[in-house]
C-alpha cells in the first residue's frame, strides 16, 4: 500500500507539472515593452552660443525706450514736463542750491549721455531748460523734462550731445537750500576745521606747595 501511494503521488505530480507546462506553452507570449521614441528635436542638443556673442560693448551705453522720451505738458518757453512722482512744498529759486539725482538722454534715439546721483549746484547754473524745470519741482518729487535744443545746448552741442539735439532728463529733487543757508553751513564747517587744526593748549601748572618753615 505504501508503494502504491508513492506511485500515485509521483503520477499526480507528473500530471500537475505537465498541465502547468502545457498551460504556460498555450498562453500567449507577453510582448516586451516598446522603447519610447525620443523626438528628434529633444534628442538634438541646441548648440550653445559662441562666447564672443556675450561680450558687452565698451563703453556700455544704455538706451531709453521711446515711451519714456515723451512729456505731457509744456511751458511757454517750450519746455516739456511730466510729473512722475508728485510732492508738495516750497520750490527752489534760481539762486538756491539743489541736490538731485538725474539721467540725461537724447530724445531722438534714447541714448543716455549722462547720469549722476547726489549732485549739488545752483538751480540757475545749468542750461535754461533744466533750470526752468528745477524751479517747478518740490522736494521729493521726480519729473521728466523734454528740453528742445533752443533751451538746451543749441547749435554748439556739448561732448556726446550733438548740435541741435533735443534732450530728455529724469530728475529727482532730493533737497535744496538757499544761498544764505549754504553760506552758513560753509562757515560752520570752516569753524570746525579751524578748531580741529588749532594746537591743544597746555594745562596751567599747579602752584608749588609752600615749604614748611623751621
Amino acid at each position: 500500500m505504501g508503494r502504491g501511494m508513492n506511485n500515485t503521488h509521483c503520477g499526480l505530480s507528473r500530471i500537475a507539472l505537465s498541465l502547468s507546462i502545457a498551460a504556460l506553452v498555450a498562453a500567449p507570449a507577453v510582448a516586451a515593452p516598446a522603447a519610447k521614441r525620443v523626438p528628434a528635436s529633444a534628442a538634438t542638443v541646441a548648440a550653445a552660443p559662441a562666447p564672443a556673442a556675450e561680450i558687452l560693448p565698451v563703453p556700455l551705453n544704455p538706451v531709453v525706450p521711446a515711451a519714456l522720451r515723451v512729456c505731457t505738458a509744456k511751458t511757454a518757453s517750450g519746455l516739456g514736463t511730466r510729473v512722475l512722482k508728485a510732492a508738495e512744498g516750497a520750490k527752489p529759486g534760481a539762486s538756491d542750491y539743489v541736490l538731485v539725482n538725474y539721467i540725461g538722454y537724447l530724445a531722438a534715439n534714447g541714448t543716455v549721455f549722462d547720469q549722476n546721483t547726489s549732485q549739488a549746484f545752483p538751480a540757475g547754473g545749468v542750461i535754461k531748460g533744466f533750470s526752468e524745470g528745477l524751479q517747478l519741482m518740490s522736494k521729493g518729487s521726480v519729473w521728466r523734462f523734454c528740453i528742445p535744443a533752443a533751451i538746451g545746448y543749441g547749435e554748439k552741442g556739448a561732448g556726446p550731445i550733438p548740435a541741435n539735439a533735443d534732450l530728455v532728463f529724469q530728475v529727482e529733487l532730493v533737497d535744496f537750500k538757499t544761498e544764505a543757508e549754504i553760506s552758513a553751513m560753509r562757515a560752520e564747517v570752516q569753524k570746525q576745521q579751524a578748531g580741529a587744526d588749532a594746537p591743544a593748549q597746555a594745562a596751567p601748572a599747579a602752584p608749588a606747595a609752600d615749604k614748611p618753615k623751621n
